[in-house]
């Protein structure tokens, strides 16, 4: 189990309001006291207190540490659990989310065989095509919140699904996080690809904003996805953030449905 750092003695924290409890040590006072909980462990999450796969402390232990009752631990827990931050595991414990666990490996991958159900997702073929080096373009500078000329790293690939090219993607990742990153390691690695993010380079994906528009396939796209040029594509364009919603990735796929869909849940 992981274990609690030692710490001085709590601050003195003001009485809380009548049925209230105080403010937690270190958090803004003015949002809701498993709000401020919440912040608290994303903190620690962004330091790498605990890492992904790690179990963290039991909600008696963290009421404890943050001097809150373990019904307000436990509903921020209930909130990182649905952010899929954190996973519940019954009679285990609770444990950082890693993209190495099978159900959370295709979480940012939305496109599935149009003949199985929603929940079929098989291993892709992964072709990488080049993995360099780069100054910014102001355009993609913007969207990583860097600035103009800063180093970036490139990755165009293919993934392919039962010999079948379907997605071509452009990955823009900033310089400094995945310094060491090379194209020799992107082939021989077997897993996702967000799963060698955090397991060698610290960097954890926690949420991603997309925009999706038809298009048809220019000369380039044709010839990498094996479609005459003009076929009708889906493009979809994703800014992926890690904790305190830093982003860390700008990914532009382009992708094959005439046999495939792209599928997402609304809730």
């Amino acid at each position: 189990m992981a274990t609690l750092p030692a710490s001085p003695a709590a601050p003195f924290l003001p009485d809380p309001p009548a049925g209230g409890e105080p403010s937690a040590p270190g958090a803004p006072a003015f949002s809701p006291l498993y709000q401020q909980i919440k912040t608290l462990i994303l903190r620690s999450l962004q330091a790498g207190e605990w890492k992904p796969g790690d179990m963290i402390p039991s909600e008696l232990e963290l009421a404890a540490r943050f001097r809150v009752s373990q019904g307000t631990v436990r509903k921020a827990i209930d909130e990182l659990a649905t952010d899929n931050l954190l996973v519940r595991r019954q009679g285990k414990g609770t444990f950082v989310a890693t993209h190495a666990e099978q159900h959370i490996q295709y979480r940012f991958l939305r496109v599935l065989p149009d003949a199985e159900s929603p929940d079929a997702q098989g291993p892709a073929e992964r072709r990488i095509i080049e993995c360099r080096r780069l100054r910014a373009p102001a355009e993609v500078a913007r969207q990583l919140a860097l600035r103009t000329g800063d180093p970036l790293l490139l990755v165009k690939r293919v993934l392919a699904f039962s010999g079948t090219p379907t997605i071509l993607e452009d990955i823009w990742l900033p310089g400094g996080p995945f310094k060491g990153l090379t194209q020799e390691t992107l082939a021989g690695d077997k897993g996702p690809m967000y799963a060698l993010f955090e397991a060698d380079f610290g960097v954890r994906m926690v949420r991603a904003v997309e925009r999706i528009k038809a298009v048809g396939a220019d000369a380039d796209a044709a010839a990498l996805l094996g479609v005459e040029i003009g076929h009708p594509l889906l493009s979809v364009e994703r800014l992926a953030y890690t904790y305190d919603d830093v982003p860390m990735e700008l990914r532009r796929g382009l992708y094959r449905t005439d046999t495939r869909h792209y599928h997402n849940e609304l809730s």
